[in-house]
Formats: structure tokens, sequence, C-alpha cells
């Protein structure tokens, strides 16, 4: 037993409510077990209760053993001093507080703790692999969608610490996270980097011109510094040291760009060089893409090619194999789940549009499930995502649940550790 289980218990009356004594032997009833407190101070705030024949209302606390109560110093902490009730698993120590305690330990039972037990100690890394057969699909259904909103405020969230304020600027915000996106998880860092080292504006001033743009991005990159043979490589170092001085720009360190145990076609340079196109061809790219939520509308706006120098090259001066260096498909999904997708919702959020929001939860139910290890571990287990939007779901709960063993804050959890063993 430990605090965050026994305050789970109460919050959900996964006790035995029948024949509840305090210490000195008063009989109480348990009319609302309160709102669990996140925040300092007792655990259970406006609880109602009932306490032989008198009707109380208040705060309650809750603790392992009584003796926490002392070790926690309450006795010294105002906030604890008006409680009507301390909730305790074991009554080891008195307390002299002459707040009515409650020992709770015989009421739980045993099966709520081994559930709980065998959950966070389990060495699957689905803790609860092998059990999910015998959860609802209306409960994992729901707690899908409540996993995909949290996501993507999630993603809010850490979008306003990169701007470090409110998130007004939605152009400024599209352009850093699709550069990110662009990094497609190895150099989502470095791209990210190279888009806060870019002011937008510079680009939209060179949009038109794709050598420009080109330049600007590779000489951000720190990729135009060494000595090159070829033509191509040579004048866009000439115009990016023309226009870094106009603009007083300083490259990110190379170094940071990875290409070790990649494809080609993922190399960071061919993807600068697609994100280069993305940038010539859009034109006020966030008002397009915030009112659209087709797919068949989105894909052209960001499938892009790179131009004719990466045809047959993947890095500067070493010639391939004749290769249009086109977005695939699986690229463009990718893009459309992890940045169109949640700007779409959360700006809808932001404006108080519910049809909006629907709509963006609707295209990605409309785009394939998504494929990695992760999916693949909940495949395995028998929970296989039918839709993007599932498979972001599944993805939330196996790094904010799952792999935290968090399973008490978990809808799957609670209905597993609920459950009434079958005799």
């Amino acid at each position: 037993m430990n605090e965050a289980l026994l305050q789970f218990i109460w919050k959900y009356s996964l006790y035995n409510p029948a024949a509840l004594e305090t210490a000195e032997g008063e009989p109480v009833t348990i009319i609302h077990p309160g709102q669990h407190n996140t925040n300092a101070g007792p655990d259970f705030l406006d609880a109602r209760i009932k306490i032989g024949e008198t009707k109380l209302a208040g705060n309650i606390e809750l603790h392992v053993n009584s003796s926490d109560w002392l070790k926690h110093d309450h006795q010294n902490d105002d906030a604890y001093k008006n409680l009507i009730l301390h909730v305790v698993y074991h009554n080891d120590v008195p307390t002299f507080n002459n707040i009515p305690l409650l020992e709770i330990a015989t009421h739980i039972p045993k099966h709520i703790e081994a559930k709980y037990t065998s959950l966070v100690n389990a060495k699957h890394s689905l803790p609860c692999s092998g059990m999910l057969g015998a959860v609802k699909d209306i409960t994992k259904e729901t707690w899908l969608t409540r996993l995909l909103a949290e996501r993507w405020e999630q993603k809010l969230e850490e979008w306003k610490a990169l701007q470090k304020k409110e998130v007004d600027d939605w152009q400024n915000l599209l352009y850093w996270r699709m550069a990110a996106n662009f990094g497609f998880k190895v150099n989502t860092t470095s791209f990210l980097m190279l888009a806060q080292s870019l002011d937008i504006n510079i680009l939209a001033k060179h949009r038109e011109n794709l050598f420009q743009v080109e330049a600007l991005l590779f000489g951000q990159a720190g990729m135009l510094e060494g000595d090159f043979e070829e033509k191509y490589p040579n004048k866009l170092k000439e115009e990016y040291s023309y226009l870094s001085k106009k603009y007083k720009l300083k490259p990110i360190p190379v170094h940071l760009w990875k290409f070790m145990r990649m494809r080609p076609p993922n190399f960071p340079t061919v993807r600068l060089a697609q994100f280069a196109a993305l940038i010539h061809k859009s034109v006020h790219l966030f008002s397009q893409v915030i009112e659209v939520y087709s797919v068949k509308e989105l894909t052209p706006m960001v499938e892009v090619i790179a131009s004719e120098y990466w045809d047959d090259h993947f890095r500067f001066d070493e010639v391939s194999v004749y290769a249009p260096k086109h977005m695939g498909r699986s690229s463009v999904q990718n893009i459309i789940v992890n940045t169109i997708a949640p700007i779409q919702f959360l700006y809808a959020q932001r404006h108080g549009s519910i049809a909006q929001k629907e709509q963006a939860l609707r295209l990605l139910e409309s785009l394939p499930a998504e494929k990695n290890n992760i999916l693949n571990t909940w495949q395995e287990s028998g929970w296989e995502a039918s839709s993007a939007a599932q498979s972001q779901s599944l993805i939330q709960l196996y790094n904010n649940y799952c792999t935290p063993r968090n399973c008490l804050n978990c809808a799957i959890g609670l209905s597993i550790i609920k459950s009434v063993p079958q005799e």
C-alpha cells in the first residue's frame, strides 16, 4: 500500500462502506468522498460525511499510517486544523489531534491491492497486457478519445514554451512545427533550431526565388561552410554569404545534423531541399491548412519535390543514381498527423469552435494508423489501431501511462483494478 493507491481507493470508493467506524467506535457514513486535491493542502476537499448522527462537510486527509501525520508535520500546519476526517490504512500510533480517525485496511477488498501490485510490477512494457480482453470496448474508445485531446493539449503547452508566450502567432508556429516535422524524429531538434534561427519574414521576402530560399536554409544549417567541387553548392555558398551579412545571420553548428544509420531519402540535406520547396510554393499556408479538413485537399499543399540538383544527389558533391526526391505518401501523412491536424484542433479550441475541433478529429480518423514499435507492441497485446486518431492515442497511452506505470490515472487501469475476480 502507498498513499497514491490509498487516494485512488478513496476517490473511487473501492472499499466496503458497511460498518465503517472511527477509532472511538462511532459509525461513519461517507456521503461524498470529496474532490481530489492535487495541490498543497488536504487530499480531498468539500467532502460530506456522517459520524454517528452528526453530518459534517469539509476536508479529509489520507495517510498509509497514522504516524505519517507527525512525519509530515501536519500538527503545525493551519491547513490541517479543521479536517472532518483523517483516513488511514493502518492506525499505528495515536496522533492526539482531536480529528476523527478512520482505519480502512480491513474494508479494502484484497484483489484491489493485488491487481495494482501486479500492474506496477509487471515486466511487460504494457503492464495490462493479457488483461485487456476484460476491458469493455466503450471504456477503451472513450479513453482513446480523451487521450487524443490530451496529446494535443500537451503539444500546445510545449509550443507555448517554445515561444515563451501565449500562442498567438499561428503562422510562425506552423513554420516552426512544420520545420521540426521535416526532421522526422532523428533531426527534429536540428530542424527546429534552424527555424528558430531564421525569421520567417526573411524567408517570406525571398519566397519566390527557390535558389535564395535554399541558400538561406542550407547556410543557416551550417552546411555551406566547407569547400565544394560542384558549381551549385558553391553558388549557394556565395549567395548565403551575401544574405547572411545582409540579415546578420549566424548558422547553427553543422555537427547537429545526423546522417548515420539513415536511408539516403531521409538525409537532412534532402529534407532541407524539400522544405525549401515547401517554403517556395507556400502562399499564406496557415490560412489554407486551417480551413481544409480533407486529406485529398491537404496533400498537394505539402507534397513537394526537391529542386533539380537533388535528382541525382543525396549530399553535396556526391553524384548518385537519378531519382527525383518526392515527398512520399507516408511523409505527407506524418505531417498531417503530427502538425496540421493538431494545429487545426488547437486553433479551433482557442477560438471556441466545436465544429472545427470535430473536423480536425475526423481528419485523423480518415487516415490509416501509423506504424512503429509502440503500435506493434499494442497489436501483439490484442489492441490494433484502426486509424491515425487511435494510433496517436495509443502512443500517448504508452508514453504517459504505461511506461511510467501511471495505472491509477488510466481508465484502463481503473477498469482492471475495480473488476471483481470471478469465482
